[in-house]
């Protein structure tokens, strides 16, 4: 695969150079070297950046891909991890041990860029945000007029990094190269997989989830996922039996008549057996995020189901994650993550395309795909709010606070503080304080 080629094959760009970091060292070296002959550099860890934007042409995209040490504290309290782990590696490998953490559901993805930009999956309601369990931070930062320095965030230490860390630390304030992780006992879950075959039941079910997933039992993570052709509903009840994880799901599970599988096990073995090989994906996305706090009315509702029915192709979809539970419950020390209060998330996603080792740039889908998504998030604009900074929204009027909501102004400080010529920057990267900054 070639090495500038990201996950989301719409986007192209030409780096200089690209360094595969072995050490923290290596990105010292890199972040120096780039100040010192001033070029442009990006950072990146699972390739999943959705708008291309952890590369750059002629400039040098630092990669912590390779970083993947685990350090289990004692007594199983914490676990330290290299910045390269991908989700699947760190829950397979915290699994082995009973211990879990808040991952996303897509397991090449990079557990730091998730967790940096808050991070949300099946155990979310139960633990709350990756960023929530963040206890601490090893960052490699600008310093001086073309130097790079290694510094500790953590709640002794540069505790307002930290803080930014948690929810906006993806590219903007420096390269995190390791992560120390507050760590839950979890042996077993209940899984559960029901399908609808057909939109007839949309209404039914979509009002049933709203109505009771966010309200849940906190161990209950619930995604529902719908395609022109089919609903689908994923669960994860965190240590409980199947009969229980029925019950919860119940008014769901009583519409229509779905298919439904429940596999018990361990949490690693369950997350590792629902994963889709990125060969079989499309090789083009678009996503446009959005939070949720009143419930969808009916109107709302029609718009996902009329959309859907038009979809460019099958592997499109409208994808939801419950919130509620732990997420409402800030961790101590604060986050920069705002959207506490979101009943919950969801996105419609457009995949088309064929993966190659090339961009796919004259896909002749692609304006149909992004016309399509564009229009729906339009008609569902009366009934969202907010963004999540891991699956950016182009072009938004107020994406500063769409994604950080009135923490962006500390934003800009702690940015002035720690990055004040504004060596980490992308295209809606948080500007430092003292730079003249018009919200677009």
């Amino acid at each position: 695969m070639n090495a500038s080629l990201g996950w989301d094959q719409l986007f192209s760009h030409y780096p200089l150079v690209i360094v595969f970091a072995q050490n923290t060292q290596d990105v010292v070296n890199a972040v120096t070297w780039a100040r010192q002959n001033d070029v442009a550099l990006r950072v990146r860890s699972g390739r999943h950046g959705l708008e291309g934007w952890s590369s750059v042409d002629n400039g040098i995209v630092i990669d912590v891909s390779e970083l993947k040490s685990v350090h289990i504290g004692s007594g199983s309290r914490t676990v330290t991890v290299g910045a390269g782990l991908s989700q699947l590696e760190a829950v397979t490998t915290l699994a082995k041990q009973d211990l879990a953490v808040t991952t996303g559901t897509e397991g090449t993805v990079g557990l730091s860029g998730a967790t940096l930009g808050g991070g949300f999956g099946f155990l979310t309601r139960w633990l709350g945000m990756a960023c929530d369990s963040l206890v601490g931070a090893e960052v490699v930062v600008a310093s001086g007029t073309e130097c790079a320095e290694v510094i500790k965030a953590d709640l002794s230490n540069n505790p307002d990094l930290l803080w930014a860390l948690r929810g906006a630390g993806n590219g903007n304030f420096g390269v995190v190269t390791s992560l120390t992780y507050e760590v839950t006992p979890l042996k077993n879950v209940a899984y559960v997989q029901a399908t609808w075959q057909g939109l007839g039941d949309l209404h039914g079910v979509f009002e049933a989830w709203q109505r009771t997933a966010p309200f849940a039992d906190d161990r209950l993570g619930t995604q529902l996922e719908i395609h022109r052709n089919q609903i689908l509903m994923f669960a994860v009840l965190a240590e409980g039996p199947e009969a229980k994880a029925r019950e919860l799901l119940a008014p769901i599970l009583s519409v229509g008549n779905p298919k439904v599988s429940v596999q018990v096990g361990n949490w690693g073995d369950v997350y590792a057996a629902f994963q889709v090989p990125n060969q079989k994906e499309p090789a083009n996305w678009k996503f446009f995020s959005q939070f949720t706090t009143k419930p969808f009315p009916e109107k709302a509702i029609s718009v996902i189901a009329s959309f859907m029915q038009t979809a460019p192709t099958d592997d499109s979809n409208f994808f939801t994650q419950a919130f509620g539970g732990a997420v409402r419950k800030s961790p101590r020390g604060g986050t920069a993550f705002p959207h506490r209060d979101a009943l919950f998330y969801s996105e419609p996603g457009v995949g088309w395309g064929t993966r190659g080792t090339q961009p796919d740039v004259h896909d002749p889908l692609t304006p149909e795909a992004q016309a399509w998504i564009a229009k729906f998030s339009q008609a569902l604009r009366p009934y969202v709010n907010g963004a999540y900074a891991n699956v950016p929204n182009v072009g938004m009027q107020g994406w500063e606070t769409a994604y950080w909501g009135s923490n962006f102004d500390r934003l800009r400080e702690i940015k002035k503080k720690y990055d004040p010529h504004n060596v980490f920057q992308y295209e809606q990267s948080i500007p430092p304080a003292s730079a003249s900054h018009e919200p677009t």
